[in-house]
């Protein structure tokens, strides 16, 4: 008996995301970025400048681990931390030069495996993926009350 679609999705997603993982943060032969730089470095991308609280918001995580995160990310040399651009009080994080050119070459790399992963796929199949990917994520966020920053 074949299993229903829910628990096909979740068994497809473990499996999905451990194939992301391994084209990324640190497992990726020759990256630079870990797994969690990479995700607040996209995030920033996506979304501007971020506060602690925003960033936390937008990806899930407590503000004492994007705290950690952060500072990290700082460290390394990849964001700095400034004044708001709109005059409030809450510093806010965005990426240095290098974190964006870190960023993205990393994107460029996953985006260049997931293309070598799908070749024989056509064009209308890819979009479909995407287009479902896109339904699902945006489902999980409406329920969570909580938005990935999309450009």
């Amino acid at each position: 008996m074949s299993e229903a679609p829910a628990g096909r999705i979740e068994q497809g997603g473990l499996v999905f995301s451990r194939h992301l993982l391994g084209m990324s943060g640190g497992r990726r032969t020759g990256a630079t970025l870990t797994q969690s730089a990479y995700l607040l470095l996209a995030c920033l991308d996506a979304g501007g400048p971020m506060s602690i609280a925003e960033l936390a918001g937008a990806i899930g995580l407590e503000t004492s681990t994007m705290n950690r995160q952060t500072a990290a990310l700082v460290r390394e040399g990849w964001a700095e931390r400034i004044p708001d651009p709109a005059g409030g009080l809450a510093r806010k994080f965005r990426p240095t030069a290098a974190g964006r050119q870190a960023f993205e070459e990393e994107r460029a790399a996953r985006v260049a495996g997931i293309e070598r992963i799908a070749g024989d796929w056509s064009a209308g199949d890819l979009d479909a993926f995407a287009t479902l990917l896109d339904r699902f994520n945006l489902a999980v966020e409406r329920r969570r009350k909580s938005h990935w920053p999309r450009a």
